[in-house]
């Protein structure tokens, strides 16, 4: 991966970051403050939609294996920078929401952030030097 790419990268992770976040801000009262089914389904379902969207790209790019781990936290680190002080301020970054939906939004990041790390870092254990 040379310094291009490690910029896109973090380029790629600061625009996803601000686009799930206006997105949220704008539909997560009905996501995180609505029906049961609809926040456990985008709990499970945008993780792995982010992990597809997120390999494919790493195939587009031809990105080899071995560095995907690295890839992806250059992606990640803009939105758990900004997402650590979007929690700190929630009622005054997300008026939408209820505070107490601050640990709900909470977790699901962890939970988004988290898988596609691990399935960034699996492929890079796994791929053959």
């Amino acid at each position: 991966m040379n310094r291009n790419d490690k910029l896109l990268f973090f380029f790629f992770g600061v625009v996803f970051w601000a686009l799930g976040t206006v997105w949220y801000r704008l539909q997560g009262p009905r996501i995180f403050e609505g029906a049961p089914m609809r926040f456990w389904a985008n709990f499970l379902v945008t993780p792995i939609a982010t992990a597809l969207f997120c390999v494919g790209l790493l195939r587009w790019l031809e990105i080899p294996t071995l560095e995907w781990a690295s890839a992806m936290l250059l992606v990640a680190l803009p939105g758990l920078f900004g997402e650590a002080l979007i929690l700190a301020r929630f009622s005054v970054m997300m008026p939408n929401m209820q505070p107490a939906s601050a640990g709900r939004y909470a977790a699901f990041l962890f939970a988004t952030y988290g898988f596609v790390l691990t399935v960034a870092e699996i492929a890079t254990i796994s791929a053959k030097p």
